[in-house]
């Protein structure tokens, strides 16, 4: 089943979050059978009957194994859609770096509920195709499913007060690493600097928010992009360190093996 309005796909296959077209998208799915065993950047994520998950970016997830019975109901969702319906509240920061690090919550009975009902509500508005004003009532649909997210995620990880300033400058960090300046500047120092504070602010900011330091997410950043690039045997090991950088192989090779526990060649065996 596939159902699209605009920039909003509804379909019952996890699996399409590797279709080229949905490549961008990020993919909600509410799990309503079974379970299901993920590669998510590099590590297996498992997810069962009555959980939530949230993908921030449908390219960590390398593999996709589900039980004969697995059933879920999965939402794609285009960037500029996304940003759209986003609730303005600087509480989407630290569910997003928490979704970013395990896309799986597990909910409660009354948060599955309101949950599944979440889903079927965006299903039952994109059913309904000649309705005059389809697109605004699929858009309240879904900002209230972000909405209950956000609730769901405070239940799980409590609620931190935060700052417009905190806030903005986590985001904006956030902003410099997505936009791919880890390839070339992996020292705190330099992110600090583009945002105008100190590299122990940001690392407190990052640690409040997140639970992890500045220090953290540059590498990890880093790393993804690494596993990717070294799983592509087209490219040389020189041009994965050129790309990224690096002063020389043998610091190439230190950083690899320090974040990805083996060596470049040995991690391509």
């Amino acid at each position: 089943m596939e159902l699209q309005q605009d920039s909003i796909i509804v379909s019952d296959r996890l699996q399409a979050l590797f279709d080229f077209e949905l490549r961008n998208c990020f993919t909600h799915a509410f799990v309503t059978d079974g379970e299901c065993v993920m590669k998510y950047s590099g590590e297996e994520v498992r997810m069962v009957k009555g959980d939530c998950v949230i993908i921030i970016a449908n390219h960590l997830v390398t593999e996709i194994q589900p039980t004969e019975n697995f059933r879920a109901k999965v939402i794609f969702i285009e960037p500029g859609f996304m940003e759209a319906c986003t609730p303005h509240t600087s509480y989407g920061i630290v569910g997003g770096m928490t979704m970013f690090i395990n896309p799986v919550m597990h909910l409660g009975e009354r948060d599955r509920w309101l949950c599944e009902h979440d889903f079927d509500e965006i299903i039952r508005r994109i059913r309904k195709p000649h309705q005059s004003f389809q697109g605004d009532a699929v858009m309240a649909a879904t900002q209230m499913m972000f909405c209950d997210f956000y609730e769901f995620h405070a239940h799980l990880y409590g609620q931190p007060e935060i700052s417009a300033l905190t806030a903005s400058v986590m985001k904006r960090f956030i902003d410099l690493l997505e936009r791919g300046d880890y390839r070339r500047n992996r020292d705190v120092a330099y992110y600090a600097d583009k945002l105008c504070v100190t590299p122990k602010y940001l690392s407190e900011v990052s640690k409040k928010l997140s639970g992890r330091t500045a220090g953290f997410w540059i590498d990890r950043y880093a790393t993804i992009e690494l596993t990717r690039l070294l799983r592509d045997k087209r490219l040389s090991l020189t041009d994965i360190s050129d790309q990224f950088g690096f002063s020389s192989q043998s610091h190439f090779s230190r950083y690899v093996q320090k974040n990805l526990g083996v060596s470049p060649s040995d991690f391509r065996q």
